[in-house]
């Protein structure tokens, strides 16, 4: 039980990664490989609101603490309002400096040009922040070790607190999305795009307008990833996104790269298997990489449109 809840919190994070990929390739019918740094910065945003919050102290209850500790909750939201503001500030100029100028370009060209986005990202992260690891300062209610004991046979399993609240805070924003996506005017704008772009474009639909706020959105999940990534690791660096953000492309592709329903599932999925695996194969936790590659290479191989995906497109972005 205690590996299944730890898959289902990693699996929360790579399912709001995943959703940020399958919407950008909905779009363009492009993988945004810089999206893994995009959620390093959302990280480093939350990072330095909680470090700037752990300095101030306030009067609470007769007894001076840090802001950070008399007021968690209100410091949380300022972590992921920054974090969000950042992440969706950088996935909107990723759009328009290193992609929007290769528009109509074959596809292969906005894939490398994605890739040194990535590699630009990472090293100017590493450049500003350094390159050592830093540590997170949660909240004394969100300490990684802090939690509710559960009884199961005769042990119990520690639930923690930054579990909960990374998989609940998941489930709120993801059936936010899902509903902004079907309900709204702004999400039938966005399938339209999708569906058909130059018959968007006659229904005087913007299409460029829509793009950039895709971007942005899909920036701000990734900001809202890489906060709860923080908090849950208790931890931050340049090098952060990238690995959690290729798993999450791992989850966007077994679900059905373009379909949101997909990608949640794909995390979720994926985030189970990475912390069973290794107990139920028998091999060293440490290997747990291995298990999600396999089944990135083993979906490519059998089914590379996933498991609710559609047929992939030939159109250029």
């Amino acid at each position: 039980m205690r590996f299944t809840i730890s898959g289902l919190v990693l699996g929360s994070v790579y399912a709001l990664v995943a959703i940020g990929y399958t919407l950008v390739y909905g779009i363009l019918f492009m993988i945004n490989f810089a999206h893994g740094d995009v959620m390093m910065i959302g990280a480093f945003g939350g990072y330095f609101v909680f470090e700037a919050l752990d300095t101030i102290e306030v009067n609470s209850g007769g007894q001076v603490m840090p802001f950070l500790d008399a007021n968690p909750i209100l410091s949380v939201i300022l972590a992921f309002i920054i974090g969000i503001g950042v992440a969706s500030a950088s996935g909107y100029y990723l759009e328009r400096l290193a992609y929007r100028p290769l528009r109509g370009a074959p596809r292969l060209v906005p894939l490398i040009s994605a890739i040194g986005a990535s590699i630009f990202l990472q090293n100017a992260a590493q450049l500003l922040f350094g390159s050592q690891r830093r540590d997170y300062d949660n909240p004394a209610v969100l300490n990684r070790n802090a939690g509710i004991n559960i009884p199961v046979g005769d042990g119990t399993v520690v639930l923690t607190y930054t579990g909960i609240f990374t998989i609940v805070l998941t489930i709120i924003i993801l059936v936010s999305l899902y509903m902004f996506v079907q309900r709204t005017r702004f999400g039938r704008a966005m399938r339209a795009v999708a569906e058909n772009k130059p018959v968007a474009a006659l229904m005087g639909i913007d299409v460029d307008a829509v793009i950039s706020r895709t971007f942005i959105i899909s920036g701000a999940l990734a900001g809202a990833a890489g906060v709860m990534w923080g908090i849950h690791l208790a931890l931050v660096y340049y090098f952060v996104g990238f690995l959690p953000g290729i798993k999450a492309f791992t989850a966007a592709v077994l679900g059905g790269i373009g379909n949101l329903p997909g990608a949640m599932l794909g995390g979720l999925f994926l985030g189970v298997v990475e912390a069973l695996g290794p107990a139920i194969l028998g091999i060293s936790f440490q290997l747990k990489d291995v298990i999600a590659f396999g089944i990135l290479v083993l979906i490519l191989i059998f089914r590379p449109t996933g498991i609710l995906g559609e047929v992939l497109s030939e159109d250029k972005v």
